[in-house]
This record gives structure tokens, sequence and C-alpha cells, in this order.
């Protein structure tokens, strides 16, 4: 296979494979569907309008959509005018939509009915809706009333060329813009290929929002494979379910919380035979949680990717889900991962920080070349996720660096730590993290969820950690919620919430 190089264009992924398999499903998304050939024709449409409304080579165009047709339409329609997308969690207030919309330079915000009263309070040059909004904001122009321009579209991409311009989740800090490109997705979709292997009737089914690299590359890899995607509005675990029943969907993009509402969903019906993988991102993978699904035969295979890498970076091949549980697997092809400790190449098995080097990382970050020149150094994206490789090269990630606990010098990964609390069967979620301490330095703090109904004393959990952690590592100060935890759009646990709440805001009392 002759893959593109660094100079040679890469064609529309849509428009091509309108060309070379019309007739096969591209999408399907609130009980209806539309063939490669019928999205191409909206999506040019789409594209016309927006051009209309002065959308032109390299303009920045601001989503704030729920799941729908409309964003693919608009994801889509952005590269054929060389527009450059950038697409905003929903679940942020009005002024950390109006700090992205601003940091990016978006002439453009496009909203919907769900998000229309948030957009409103934006400060933008230019706003616009999709589907029928009833309070729509002054102002704004319904994009499906607006007459299509009659404008040549771009049919072709150089892969440096910048796709979209994805916030970081914001876990520590100002979220940053990491500019993505087509190459960057590209290389992607061919590394996972080459992992998971393309079927003729695969289905991919994306639950996660659009908004997260995780949803994206969803629909660049659909394009790119002439594959099916199976699009949901939010996640509901009974429709998934469903979904993976009725529409013989083969492959879901997910986290574990949401493997655990689906496996409580499903009680014990098992999932047919033609669900190829369940690819579980968002964070180390509870080990409670991938020997359930051994278990029961459920084909689960942990994936690490960060925003900056356009989706995955390295993922569990299908051979090796039995007998690597709790490893990402190896890097996917071409991309290389090394892990550094101390500025030293780490020895097998040594923890450290992982690095990344390949044609999925990012260009950078936008407006902010220092950030870029202390992330990216020689090639290597600097991740700030803490990991080690085994003697065989297969990946094991951590935590994030900056979540390391340190307490009496030794070192706890929340994880970890996490991973032993969700094995007791009265624990929904936990998440822990590190509280200062005038004589160990730090201690190890927890926040845990109870299911519904139960009762569990902390001395009862600590008596359950005896034996599975060591004792630095059982939580000294532990606190119940039956409230969900917080979390990112990607479902990543936000610890550094927990921790700045854990005075201001107190769940329960003190254990």
């Amino acid at each position: 296979m002759n893959l593109p190089t660094s100079t040679h264009p890469l064609p529309d992924w849509l428009a091509s494979r309108a060309r070379s398999t019309p007739e096969r499903v591209a999408l399907m998304a609130g009980g209806e569907s539309w063939t490669f050939a019928e999205l191409d024709a909206r999506v040019d449409a789409m594209a016309r309008r927006l051009a209309a409304l002065g959308v032109g080579a390299g303009d920045r165009v601001a989503t704030l959509l729920r799941n729908g047709p409309a964003v693919v339409e608009i994801v889509h329609a952005l590269g054929r005018l060389g527009a450059v997308l950038v697409p905003i969690n929903i679940r942020l207030t009005a002024g950390e939509v109006a700090w992205q919309v601003a940091d990016s330079g978006a002439r453009l915000l496009v909203c919907d009915t769900h998000t229309a009263g948030v957009a409103a309070a934006v400060p933008v040059p230019q706003l616009a809706t999709v589907g029928a909004v009833p309070d729509a904001p002054p102002g704004a122009v319904a994009l499906q009333a607006v007459p299509e321009a009659d404008v040549a579209l771009v049919d072709r991409h150089a892969p440096d060329e910048i796709h979209s311009i994805v916030y970081t989740s914001g876990t520590t800090g100002r979220p940053k813009g990491a500019l993505l490109t087509y190459g960057n997705f590209w290389w992607s979709a061919v590394g996972s290929a080459l992992n998971l292997g393309l079927h003729a009737d695969d289905r991919w089914l994306a639950c996660l929002p659009l908004f997260h690299v995780g949803g994206l590359s969803i629909l660049t890899r659909g394009a790119i494979y002439g594959m099916t995607v199976v699009l949901h509005e939010t996640f509901d675990p009974e429709a998934v379910n469903r979904a993976i029943d009725e529409e013989r969907v083969t492959i879901a993009s997910v986290v574990a919380t949401m493997v655990w509402r689906m496996l409580a969903a499903r009680g014990e019906k098992p999932y047919p035979p033609w669900l190829r993988c369940l690819l579980l991102g968002g964070g180390p993978a509870p080990r409670p949680l991938l020997e359930m699904c051994a278990a029961r035969g459920i084909p689960v295979m942990q994936t690490y990717g960060l925003t900056e890498t356009a989706s995955q970076v390295a993922t569990l091949a299908p051979e090796d889900a039995l007998r690597r549980i709790g490893s990402a697997g190896k890097p996917l092809y071409p991309n290389e991962v090394r892990i550094e400790k101390d500025g030293r190449p780490a020895a097998p098995g040594e923890a450290g920080e992982i690095l990344v080097r390949g044609p999925i990382v990012t260009a950078g970050y936008h407006g902010r070349p220092e950030a870029t020149a202390r992330a990216i150094v020689d090639g290597w994206l600097h991740t700030g996720d803490a990991g080690y490789l085994d003697e065989d090269g297969y990946l094991y990630v951590l935590d994030r660096r900056d979540d390391l606990i340190v307490t009496g010098g030794e070192n706890v990964y929340p994880s970890e730590v996490e991973a032993v609390l969700l094995a007791h069967p009265a624990v929904r979620e936990a998440g822990v993290f590190g509280l200062p301490d005038p004589e160990w330095g730090q201690t190890v703090a927890a926040v845990v969820r109870l299911e519904a109904g139960a009762e569990l004393s902390a001395e009862d959990l600590r008596a359950f950690c005896r034996g599975r952690l060591a004792g630095y590592k059982i939580p000294s100060r532990m606190r119940f919620t039956h409230e969900p935890l917080p979390r990112n759009a990607g479902g990543k646990l936000l610890r550094r919430v927990l921790r700045e709440s854990w005075t201001t805001c107190d769940p329960a009392p003190e254990t």
C-alpha cells in the first residue's frame, strides 16, 4: 500500500467514498440513514450555505452542538471550504465558550436548540443555528434557510493543513487549542485499521460527543474506511445495547463508566458474536471491570490516546485482549512511544513520563508557541501521563503525572488505588488524590460513590484494601457520596475538582 507522503495531497475523504461506494450506508442517526452519495450531497449543500455567510479558506468556525446529522455535515462541509473546525464542549458556561471562541478567532458560532441560550451570551461576529430553534438568539441566522452560494469547493488537502482546533480537556489550567491536521487524522485512521482490521460489515457506534476528539475521529474514519457510523445524540446504556443487538454494531468507542452502565442495564444477556470490540479509552481502565468483561466474553480493548494525537496512540490488539489485561497495547503504526525518567530512557517496567512521536502528533497549540516548544521536543510529544513499557513493548498507563501522590517518599498512582476500591461490590465510583500533610508531604484521600441503597463504612473499605494494597497506598482520609463524580466530556475523572472541593463542597462527613 502506497501511503501519502508529507507532500502528497489527500483527496476529500467523503467525496472519494461517494464516488467509490455511493450506495453504502454512511450514517445512521435518529432512526434515519444516509448513503455516502446522499451524505455527500448534503455536505455540498451545507458548504455552499456556509460560503453564503462568508466562510472561506482559513476561517475558523466554532460549533456548539449536540451529536446529530448537522454536526456531521458541518464537519465535512468546512473542509470543502478550506475552513477550520473549532468544536466546543456543550457543557461549558457562556464565559468558557466565549474564551474559546475568542482564543480561536472564530468568525462564526453555530448552535442548536439545546445550546442557543449559552450561545446568545457569547460575543461573536456571527451566529447561526441548525434545526428548529424556537427561541433563537437575536441576529442568529438559520443555516437551513440560507441560499446556497455558487462557489468552487476544495477537493483535496495537504497533510499538514489544519483540519480543526480541538481544545484540551482543561483538567489543569486554561484549555489549549490543539492544531490537528488532515495528516493527523489520516494516520490515526491507518494505524487503527492496521490493528483492528476492516470488515465489510463494520458499523462503528459514536456515543461519545463529537466535540471530543474520540468522537470526531470516528467521523473521519467512517469516511476514510467507507464504514457506517451509528450516531447517538447522547450516551444511554439501553440504547447502546439495542444498537449492538438490532443495528449490528461491530465496534463502539466507550469509557469505563459507560461500560459499567451497559453491563448493569444488560444483566446476564450475552452480547452478539458480531460485536468485535469495545474500545475503552478515557484513562486507565479499572482492572475489576476488565476482568468482569473477560469473564463474560466481552471483547474489550483498552486504548490510550490524547487530544494532541487525534485520538489513539496505542490500542490492545484483538489477540491480546485476554492475555494482556490492563495494557493499552503497543503503539499503532507508525507511532513510537518511549518512557522517560528524570531525563533518561526508562528501563522496562520502570514508570516515567509517556512520550509519543509520529505523524499523529499535533502541529502545536494555537497561539501558544512557548507551550508548543515545551510539549514537543525533537519531535517527541511530552504527554504529562505516567506509564511504563514491559519487556515486550506493551504500554501500561498509570495516571496523569500531575496526579501522582508522593507520601513519605513513596509514589502512589491514584488509578491503582481506585481499581481496588472499585472491586468492592458496594462501590460504584472512586476518586483518589493527594492532600497536603505536614508529616508525610501528602496523604492519600478518596471520595467514594456507593451503589444505590448500599451501606459501607470507611473502616470496612480500608479492611477490604488490606492485602490488596500496600499500607501507604490505602486512603487515610475518605468521604462517601451518592452523587456522580466530576468528569470531563471524554469521561476522564477530574481529580483536581475533587481535591479543590474537599473543603469547599462537603459531599459527606469525612471518615
